[in-house]
């Protein structure tokens, strides 16, 4: 992680927290941590106190968060984390207020208040709105476990045949993604036939039969940063409904990328691919049409129907609305969207919808 980046960002955290009178913050959440520390370990806090960044960690890290954050304080524990926290904590003395992300257990939040008392208070969203908009190094990281995802895609399909099952199909996509030095950013969905209606199959022993349908919704996670694909395809000629079910979502997640920009409604951009399928007539589903994602799979922003807020420059989104029909077909296709301030940049282009057979 470069060093001026994480200056930034803890600058820009310093900021918000100086506005909201909170003197230091305990971070306990993964992708927070590394957020503003570079650590990509785990079991692991971190404390932004005045000029200050420290990293709550054990032995087990104690080299690996050497390498990775240059600008933390390292503090080794030998304690239960909040139990750690707290010790530190209390030698905060010029810090009067202390707050702790929401995401914390209740057992890790009365451990803290023991120590620190009523300096305590508990606040959400001050690191996660930050990870909304992405600088040049993340979306650099980000372009590659695109790349990476579309070219594991690109292998794993060739070897569908009749016969294979469902999960041996996502291992070997999994695979593909690990050769290229990434994993995977959640458990690969793979689904054959009808169970594609169902939008998280779980990859099951159901094989591939001639003139079935593949649904496949896979992420490669390079240098920590996530992406997310799906793609939906006929093995063989589609039948007439899958055909113009497809087109349908396809012109569904057209709409939403083309009002997809910078200042534009989170529930405007929502609407756009829901109206799309409504006006067929099939059925619109049921999930978000979108959300951001980075260091983790889900981030803000959400697209959904009662969504709030705008769209920012520099976030990265799904679009990826879907048509099911329970027992019958599912259809879902989801690319990943950079917004900009003339609109927006699909950064997953490179991985085919329609493999080459």
């Amino acid at each position: 992680m470069p060093t001026e980046d994480l200056q930034r960002r803890v600058r820009a955290l310093r900021r918000r927290l100086g506005k909201l009178h909170i003197d230091a913050l305990i971070l306990t959440q993964p992708a927070d941590v590394a957020y503003l520390t570079g650590f990509a370990g785990e079991d692991s806090w971190a404390v932004v106190a005045g000029s200050a960044v420290y990293l709550l960690t054990d032995s087990r890290y104690i080299e690996q968060a050497q390498k990775e954050c240059p600008l933390a304080k390292i503090v080794e524990r030998k304690d239960p984390i909040a139990q750690a926290a707290g010790k530190l904590a209390t030698k905060l003395k010029s810090a009067r207020t202390i707050a702790v992300d929401k995401a914390i257990s209740l057992a890790q939040y009365e451990t803290l208040k023991k120590s620190v008392g009523t300096r305590l208070r508990g606040a959400s969203g001050l690191v996660e709105d930050l990870r909304s908009v992405k600088d040049e190094s993340e979306l650099a990281t980000i372009r590659s476990a695109a790349a990476i995802a579309a070219g594991a895609f690109q292998r794993a399909v060739l070897q569908a045949r009749p016969g294979i099952t469902e999960s041996e199909l996502a291992g070997i996509l999994d695979l593909e993604m690990r050769r290229q030095d990434a994993k995977v950013s959640f458990e690969t969905i793979v689904a054959f036939g009808p169970n594609a209606s169902r939008p998280h199959h779980q990859p099951s022993q159901r094989v591939l039969r001639e003139r079935d349908t593949i649904l496949i919704d896979f992420g490669a996670k390079y240098n920590g940063y996530c992406c997310d694909i799906t793609r939906s395809f006929a093995f063989g000629k589609p039948t007439a409904a899958y055909s113009r079910a497809y087109e349908v979502v396809e012109r569904a997640q057209a709409a939403a990328i083309r009002a997809a920009k910078a200042g534009a409604e989170l529930v405007e951009v929502d609407a756009a691919a829901r109206n799309a399928i409504r006006e067929s007539g099939l059925p619109v589903y049921g999930h978000g049409t979108g959300h951001g994602f980075g260091l983790e799979i889900h981030e803000s922003p959400f697209l959904k129907e009662q969504a709030k807020g705008r769209l920012q420059a520099g976030q990265v989104i799904t679009i990826e609305p879907g048509v099911y029909l329970p027992g019958k077909l599912g259809i879902r296709i989801e690319d990943d969207i950079l917004i900009t301030d003339r609109g927006c940049e699909i950064l997953t282009g490179a991985c085919p919808r329609r493999p080459p057979w």
